[in-house]
């Protein structure tokens, strides 16, 4: 315990050290790391209150932004966005019944309701009381729980890392929505993109189609802006412009003593439940926020009231999403595996930065790493201090029509993809991606586990081959009695595809003997 609390003050040293910055001719000393978690809560409190963009194409935006930062800045400001689009989505759930982000998805349905009876501040406040709460404790988990893993993760040799991303992967692909075959074909298309340019090894172009800017491989800044920036424009150009903003003037925003006692339950639980699946591959806030309304609903004693203006409908799902927000950060830090596309991204600029994503950085970086945990604490401070009392602003920014900020959110991506390389392609390659996430889209293909293939592709090659090398050509090495975590690995994936393979085979069987009894019968 003692080691977690001298770790944690190297981490807020880290956060609130003063560093020279030199403006317009003008030296200051300003605590910079402070500035940039700032901005990123505001960002993302921003881009989580805009709905139909959402943390993702956020962050995939802002890549270009975070190059020339340090990467603990960087790191930290990428971090805050993420958090802050949490707290940010369910203003817009609540006020006009529209989630911002996917995980506020569950707080319309009684949040909305709330304002229409007038308790449109009462909800807010739980919201961001609900948010506080569980990223508080969710961080001292990854505080108490990342060290002992990434201490496990140290141990790992090349036969483990690529079954441990087989898990990952599978565990994305069995937690994907829709068909099972369109989230693996997703994986692979992903895993195949990720091949393409120089081998490292042989120094042999591949994929590349003679075209010469490919010979370093397609660009992930440009990828994630395509599949997700660019793809969302699309989708949202579709939808209808009119918004209807229930409410102008919120009123009073503190909830009762009555509201209290109702809600501190399901805070407790939502961040318990927020906690645990936040760290499941593919998991993150989105499953944690649906798990927590539906179990809510099952036990509470005002179980008739969900849907009509419940507090614990807010309380519970805004607790989860935030607190898996967090927890999420565990795999990434520990083992270098990405839980959810934000981590992906999270991984991409990591890797953009120079620093190589897994259990090697808590040892050889640790400022870095328990400067990002302290970060979160004083984001989660900043985003109760500074939401609340903006939520008048945030009201007016709903009002903006989409046909003005489209154009601006395009141009600003085409100038961050452009400043990577200076090469126009790149610029081309980025709407071809954004076409193709509108055609996977509408095909009903999600391309989050493309963005997971994709970044994990390379590194699954790179174990591959040096475990290959290591056994001379042994390819039962994964599998092996003398590695037991490699073989845990592929059995656990196997038995995730089994369990998720089998509902569908037994509903395709059936219409089968039913299509089969019908042709008999006539």
């Amino acid at each position: 315990m003692e080691d977690i609390f001298g770790n944690l003050a190297i981490g807020f040293i880290e956060v609130f050290k003063l560093q020279a910055i030199t403006l317009g001719g003008m030296t200051m000393t300003l605590p910079f790391n402070i500035i940039m978690c700032l901005i990123g809560v505001l960002l993302g409190t921003l881009i989580g209150v805009l709905p139909g963009i959402g943390p993702v194409a956020t962050i995939a935006m802002l890549l270009p932004v975070t190059f020339n930062l340090a990467p603990i800045a960087a790191l930290i400001m990428l971090a805050g966005i993420y958090y802050g689009a949490q707290y940010g989505g369910s203003t817009t759930a609540i006020l006009i019944n529209l989630p911002g982000e996917s995980s506020s998805v569950v707080t319309c349905l009684d949040g909305y309701q709330m304002a229409r009876q007038g308790r449109a501040g009462p909800a807010l406040a739980t919201a961001a009381i609900a948010s506080f709460f569980a990223g508080c404790v969710s961080t001292l988990v990854v505080a108490l729980f990342a060290p002992p893993l990434a201490e496990v993760a140290l141990k790992f040799g090349p036969a483990e890392y690529f079954s441990l991303m087989v898990l990952g992967l599978v565990a994305a692909v069995v937690l994907a929505h829709g068909s099972l075959i369109k989230a693996i074909a997703m994986v692979i298309l992903g895993l195949l993109l990720g091949l393409v340019g120089t081998d490292v090894n042989s120094g042999v172009l591949r994929f590349a189609f003679g075209i010469s800017e490919l010979a370093d491989g397609i660009g992930f800044v440009t990828v994630a802006m395509g599949m997700f920036g660019i793809c969302e424009i699309i989708a949202n150009l579709e939808q209808k412009e009119h918004r209807e903003v229930f409410t102008t003037k919120v009123g009073r925003l503190m909830p009762t003593k009555e509201d209290f006692k109702r809600m501190i339950a399901p805070i407790l639980r939502g961040t318990v439940l927020g906690s645990a699946l936040g760290i499941l591959p593919g998991g993150g806030a989105l499953l944690a926020s649906f798990g927590a309304y539906t179990f809510e609903k099952k036990i509470s004693v005002n179980s008739a009231q969900f849907g009509k203006g419940a507090i614990e409908g807010v309380a519970a799902p805004e607790a989860a999403n935030n607190a898996g927000a967090q927890t999420s950060f565990i795999p990434l830090l520990t083992l270098g595996i990405p839980s959810n596309p934000v981590m992906a991204l999270m991984i991409g600029a990591m890797m953009i930065q120079g620093i190589a994503p897994g259990p090697q950085v808590m040892t050889e970086r640790p400022q870095l790493f328990w400067g990002m945990i302290a970060s979160m604490w004083v984001g989660n401070l900043m985003l109760i201090v500074l939401n609340l009392p903006l939520i008048g602003m945030w009201i007016k920014l709903l009002t903006v029509p989409y046909r003005i900020l489209y154009p601006s959110i395009l141009l600003f991506m085409a100038i961050g993809v452009f400043s990577i390389s200076n090469q126009p392609f790149d610029c081309f390659l980025m709407a071809c991606f954004g076409l193709l996430g509108y055609v996977c889209v509408k095909l009903g293909c999600e391309p989050a586990p493309l963005i997971l293939g994709f970044i994990l592709g390379p590194l699954m090659e790179e174990n591959l081959r040096r475990a290959m090398l290591l056994s001379r050509g042994d390819p039962f090495v994964f599998i092996s009695p003398s590695k037991p975590i490699s073989m845990g690995f592929l059995l656990a994936s196997f038995v995730l595809l089994v369990i998720i393979a089998l509902p569908a085979l037994r509903k395709k069987r059936e219409q089968a003997f039913q299509a089969e009894d019908q042709s008999h019968r006539s």
